[in-house]
Parts: C-alpha cells; structure tokens; sequence
C-alpha cells in the first residue's frame, strides 16, 4: 500500500525559487518542501556572482533592460525582461528584509550603501553580493526562516518520480495535475502527495554534460516530468557554458565568478598573453557566450588543456576581501591568486530554456506551475545576462505566490491518489549499466552537443539517445527505482530535448553556435517542442 501524504502546495524543490515561494504562501497555506538530498544541496547555494538590481543613482531600469536584450541576442520577451527588472529592487528589499546581508561601502554622505560590482554585458555597476559567496548566504537565510514557519514542512531526500494527473474540470485545459510520486530515499519506499497545487523548481540541467559547474543533483528533473506529463519546452539548445571554471585534478566543479573579471582579472594564454581584446572590443566584460567560444578555441587551437585568469596585479589585500572563498580553494590546492594565474576551463552552467509558463509560471497543465531556472518565461533568450538567475527566481515566485493565493480552496479536502504499481519488478544487482550510462551520455553530449556544434555531431548525438533510452526505459519497468536511475531517466530524456531543439535551429545565435549554420537568421523566433507532436 502506497503511502499517501497530503498538503495544498507542494514545491518540489528548495533552491532560491522554491524556498522564495513557500515564505510567501505559507501564511495562506500548508506547504510541502520536496527536497531531494540536504536542504541546503542545489545551485543556489554554489552562486557566487550575486544578483542584479538598480539601485545605483547612476544607473537606470532602462539601461538593465537593454542590457539584458543585447545579451538575449533578440529572442528576449522584452515584455517578460521589463516586468523582472521593474520587480527587480522590491524583491531585493523583500530578501535583505529576510536577513541576506549583501556587502556595503562607505557612501559619499557617510552613510552606507550597498557594494555594487560589474559583471560581463552590464554596462553598470548593479550586482548586490555577499563577498563571493551570494548564493549560500541567500540559501542559508531562507532556509532557516523556512524552517522557523510552522505551516512548512521539508521532506529531506526525497526524489519526485512523476507527476499525477487527472482529466481537468474546468478550464480549457485538457488535464490538472493533483500532485506526484516520490521516492522516500530514506525508507527506499514510494510514496504519493496530493496537493491542490504542485509548482515544479527542481533548477536547471546541466549535469547532463561532463563538465558543469552545478551540483550533482542539477538533472533536469522537473524539465522531464513535465514534458511526460505533456507540458511543451522551449528554448531547450540555450545551454550557458560558464568561461571560467578551476581547471585542477582535485577542484570537482568550483565556479570562478564572472565578479573576478567585473574587477579587472584578464585571460591569458598559457604564454601569458591575453587573447580576448582579438574577439570583442568588451575584452574579458563581453557575454559569456562570446568569452566562453574565445576559450574553447584557443584552448583548441593549442591544443591546450587550459587557459588562465589572472587578478594578481590586484593587492593582495582587495583579492582576500573581495574573493575570500576563492582565495581559500584555490590555496588549499597550491595556488596563489595573488601572485599567479588560475587554470580555468568553461564548463555547462546554466539552462536558458525549459518548461513553457506565463508571468505566473503556469504551465499547460491546469494547478502545475513552473520558476527558476526550470522554467522558460521568456528573460533570458538566447543567452542570460549574469545576475540575472537569482533574480528570476524570487520575481518568478513572487508572481507564482500572489496568482496560487487568490486560486486556493479553503476546505481542506483531499483526494485518493491511484497506489504506486511494483508488484513486477525486482531489485537489480546492475548498478554498473547505470553507471556506464551515466558516463556515456554526458560523454558524448560534451562531445556532440557542447559550445561549438555541427548537424552531423548532433545527428549523432541523437542517435546515441534514442539507444540509451531504450535501454533505461526497459531496466525502469523491470527494476525498483534508485536514485541514479531516477535522475539517469530524466538527464537522457533532457538530452534529447536539447539535441532536437538544436537541430531544429538552422542559424547561430548567443550560445547556439553551429559550423554549418554560422550566421544568424534575420527573425528571431523561439525553438518550441510539444510532446503531442513528438510522441
């Protein structure tokens, strides 16, 4: 018997959008945080950079929009980019009143005001931050008031299988969704949650390449479960390589923040000459996308491992202050930022596409929502402007909660969901199929489908999916569910969403660049997949 729980929202995810989500609507309602391994363990927690916001005199709303549409290489929703920015400083004042304590400066009255840094594509200085570690002061202020609200409670390790439908009741939309199953990694059982609203922030996808900067729990488990509950994706070729990553045997997936270069860090060759004036009159402050295709092709064009940023021409005492949690990595591997250049690589950091919702998040399932980085509303087109992710997150949630508060029942009532079904399958002693399959597939999707792409590598590509999902599919049915498999199913079925979302694109633009298509089409238009035309 499968074990039911029930609540009014369910938000499977804990990151910066679902932790913004659940303050907001737990004053009207019982929520349920579905977390798949520690609270604190997603993407958030990792951001370094900061978010970005105007609150500089100098600076204007207007200047971030217009950021933010060259850096979208024409596929921005322009209306979607001017509502985020215009929400952008309430929902900054929102998070500081949460306890976020963002870096001050003396100001020119005497006062305090906050520090502002510069990161690539902004033309001011507008990125609010903790040192260099943003993300885990925003993720750990919201968890512990997360934690404090008694209408909230956190399922830890608990993975969402999928999403639980029924035919919709009102509405013109075809089916509602009514909550989900998900794996108790703590008991190894299957449970079910009803909930009157399920809002998917599960984070991006980026784990299904072999170099990314993202946690291990980044497999783009939303994304899947809502393209087979049969939400539409768009957007799904738009991967963000970040350019800087710490290129060490015994560095795992450490972030070099886009703040470093904000402050004046150049690229090198391994010569310790700099490259980057030869691709873009920005230098080391154009757009990632720009950056990111500089290193990949002179670390090809030397057939090099790596290539180098370089602050140390700053004091000693500014990199300590500003970089302290870089500075103490890159230490305790032997390398001294102060005095020498760090090995760096790009690697898969962000999805800009994802799962179709409206301002709200709504997707095209009636009660199913979607925010974060998870979802495609449209701000970041083809190529995200740094900061701008966090930023997403809380107006997103903010949007979602005020829509989801106004639509929810009062009566407490609850359905039966339908059991979980078992009863065939066995423990599987093939943990290595897995395994292999894991490696295989974010193998050859570097290989194939990383920052320079070719029709012939993504047909590829394709090729090696359509294999490995077979092969997942039929070890599913037959063999009771596991955390790898779980997250294996869901990275091969994003897979192919990214490889036929790229070929679909027969141009090059922002972070799709394709040697067979390399000039951008007049019109931009967004790259949109329905499951009922790809069944």
């Amino acid at each position: 018997m499968t074990q039911q729980n029930n609540c009014d929202v369910l938000i499977i995810g804990s990151g910066a959008a679902g932790l913004t989500l659940a303050l907001h609507l737990a004053k009207n309602a019982d929520v349920v945080i579905l977390s798949k391994g520690p609270l604190n363990e997603g993407s958030t927690f990792y951001a370094q950079g900061g978010i970005a916001a105007v609150f500089d005199e100098n600076d204007s709303v207007t200047a971030h929009i217009e950021d933010t549409l060259i850096a979208g290489a024409g596929l921005c929703d322009e209306e979607i980019v001017r509502f985020t920015i215009e929400n952008a400083k309430s929902c900054l004042e929102w998070l500081i009143s949460q306890g976020v304590a963002f870096d001050k400066e003396p100001g020119n009255n005497g006062a305090d005001r906050y520090h502002l840094t510069r990161e690539g594509g902004h033309s001011h200085r507008r990125i609010l931050h903790a040192a260099d570690a943003t993300g885990q002061a925003i993720q750990l202020t919201l968890a512990e008031q997360v934690k404090q609200h008694s209408r909230i409670r956190i399922f830890e390790r608990f993975n969402a299988i999928d999403l639980i439908c029924q035919p919709s009741s009102t509405g013109n939309q075809a089916k509602q969704c009514i909550g989900a199953y998900i794996w108790n990694r703590n008991t190894e059982k299957v449970e079910s949650i009803y909930a009157q609203k399920t809002i998917l922030a599960t984070g991006g996808a980026s784990k299904v390449y072999q170099y990314t900067s993202n946690p291990d729990v980044a497999s783009g488990d939303g994304i899947a479960m809502a393209w087979r509950a049969g939400c539409r994706v768009a957007n799904m070729e738009f991967n963000q390589f970040h350019p800087t990553c710490l290129f060490h045997p015994s560095a795992g997936t450490f972030l070099l923040t886009e703040a470093l270069r904000g402050e004046g860090a150049k690229l090198r060759r391994p010569d310790g000459s700099r490259f980057m004036p030869d691709f873009d009159e920005r230098a080391e402050l154009a757009p990632r996308d720009i950056v990111a295709r500089a290193i990949d092709y002179e670390m090809k064009r030397l057939g090099a491992d790596c290539m180098y940023l370089d602050i140390s021409h700053k004091s000693s005492e500014f990199i300590k202050q500003h970089f302290p949690t870089i500075y103490e990595k890159t230490m305790s591997l032997g390398i001294d930022i102060t005095k020498q250049p760090i090995p760096i690589v790009p690697a898969a950091h962000y999805t800009c596409g994802g799962v179709m919702v409206n301002k709200q998040g709504k997707t095209d399932i009636s009660q199913l929502y979607a925010i974060g980085e998870m979802s495609y509303t449209g701000l970041h087109g083809a190529n995200r402007l740094a900061s701008n992710s966090l930023l997403e997150c809380l107006v997103f949630a903010r949007a979602a909660a005020v829509e989801i508060s106004a639509t929810l029942r009062q009566d407490n009532r609850y359905l039966t969901l339908p059991p979980w079904d078992e009863s065939r399958v066995t423990d599987s002693d093939e943990e290595v199929v897995i395994q292999h399959n894991w490696h295989e597939l974010r193998l050859f999707m570097w290989d194939y489908v990383g920052i320079v792409r070719t029709t012939k590598r993504l047909e590829r590509a394709l090729h090696r999916v359509e294999l490995l999902q077979q092969e997942i599919e039929d070890y599913y049915q037959n063999f009771k569910v596991s955390n790898n498999l779980l997250e294996l199913r869901n990275l091969v079925q994003v897979a192919e969403l990214i490889i036929k979302c790229a070929m679909e694109r027969k141009e090059s633009r922002g972070l799709h660049y394709t040697l067979d298509y390399p000039d951008m089409l007049p019109t931009a238009q967004p790259t949109i997949l329905s499951p009922v035309n790809l069944s």
